[in-house]
C-alpha cells in the first residue's frame, strides 16, 4: 500500500510538471506534449474496445488522425492556415467508414461507431485545447495558457480533495450504480477547493475582465463548470471500464492507470469550459 502510494505520487507530481512546463515554455511544446497525449489516449481507447464484441478498430490511423486534428486546430486557431487544413482530417474520417465495406466479417456497425466516438469523446476535446490557447486580439493572435492550466489546476486540485475529504467524511454515495466509491461530501470538497484556487488565480490574472469584480466571478464561474462537467466526465469512464470488466484503462502511468484514467475528468471539462469562456466573453464584450 505504503509503496504504491509512493509510485502514484512520483507519477503525479512528474506529471504534473511536464504539462506545466510545456504548457508555459512554448506553444510548440504545447503543441506537441497534447498531440501526444490525444493520440496515446486515442490507441488506448481503441485497445480496448477491440476487446469488445469482436471490433477491430484501426489503432494505426484512428490515433493519427487524432494528431492530426490536435496539429489542425492548432494551425487554423494560430492563423498558420486556413480551413483547407482540415481536408486532410475529412478524408480520413471518410477512408475509417468505407474501409469497413471490406471486411465483411467484422462487427461494421459497432466499428463504424466507437471509431467516430473516438474522435468526439477524445480527439476533439484535446483539439479544443488550443481554443483555449490562442486568443484573438487586435493585434492578430497571442498565445496564453492561463486557461488550460486553469482546467488541470481545478480537475487536479478538485480531485485531491474529493479523494482526501471522501475518504475521511465519505458517507452519502454520489453516483452508487456507476462508482460506489465517491461520495457527495468529496464532490463538494471539490467544488470548494476549485473556486479558492480560482479566485487565487484571479487575483493574478485578469483573463476574462480587467474590472476584479467580474474577473473574480468568470473564473469562479470556470472552476465550477469544469468541476461539474469534470465529474460527469469522470463518471462516464468509469462507466466505460464497467461494461468492459476492468479496472483501470491501461498501465502507462504507473500507479494512475491508462492515459484515459488521467484524462477523464478533462474530456467533457474541456469542451464545456470552451462554451463558458466563448460565452462570458460575449457577455462582458
Amino acid at each position: 500500500m505504503k509503496r504504491n502510494l509512493i509510485i502514484r505520487s512520483i507519477t503525479g507530481l512528474a506529471f504534473v510538471a511536464i504539462v506545466i512546463g510545456c504548457v508555459l515554455w512554448h506553444p510548440f511544446s504545447f503543441g506537441i506534449l497534447f498531440a501526444l497525449f490525444s493520440g496515446l489516449t486515442t490507441w488506448e481507447f481503441c485497445s480496448l474496445m477491440n476487446k469488445y464484441q469482436d471490433c477491430q478498430l484501426n489503432r494505426f490511423i484512428t490515433p493519427i488522425a487524432s494528431v492530426y486534428l490536435f496539429g489542425a486546430i492548432m494551425a487554423f486557431n494560430a492563423n498558420i492556415a486556413g480551413a483547407e487544413i482540415f481536408i486532410p482530417y475529412l478524408i480520413t474520417l471518410v477512408y475509417l467508414l468505407i474501409v469497413e465495406l471490406y471486411f465483411p466479417n467484422n462487427n461494421v456497425l459497432m466499428n463504424w461507431a466507437l471509431t467516430m466516438m473516438s474522435q468526439l469523446y477524445i480527439a476533439l476535446p484535446f483539439a479544443l485545447l488550443n481554443t483555449l490557447a490562442f486568443i484573438s486580439v487586435k493585434a492578430g493572435v497571442v498565445y496564453n495558457p492561463m486557461f488550460v492550466l486553469g482546467v488541470f489546476v481545478f480537475i487536479w486540485f478538485g480531485d485531491s480533495a474529493a479523494y482526501g475529504f471522501g475518504t475521511w467524511l465519505g458517507r452519502h454515495r454520489l453516483f452508487p450504480r456507476i462508482s460506489p466509491k465517491k461520495s457527495w461530501e468529496g464532490c463538494i470538497a471539490a467544488i470548494i477547493t476549485a473556486v479558492v484556487v480560482s479566485q487565487i488565480i484571479a487575483f493574478y490574472s485578469q483573463d476574462f475582465s480587467e474590472n476584479r469584480l467580474y474577473n473574480h466571478l468568470a473564473w469562479g464561474g470556470l472552476a465550477l463548470v469544469v468541476i461539474g462537467f469534470g465529474t460527469w466526465g469522470d463518471l462516464v469512464e468509469s462507466l466505460i471500464k464497467r461494461k468492459l470488466g476492468i479496472k483501470d484503462s491501461g498501465k502507462i502511468l504507473p500507479g494512475h492507470g491508462g492515459m484515459l484514467d488521467r484524462f477523464d475528468s478533462s474530456l467533457l471539462a474541456i469542451p464545456m469550459a470552451v462554451v463558458y469562456i466563448y460565452t462570458i466573453n460575449e457577455l462582458l464584450g
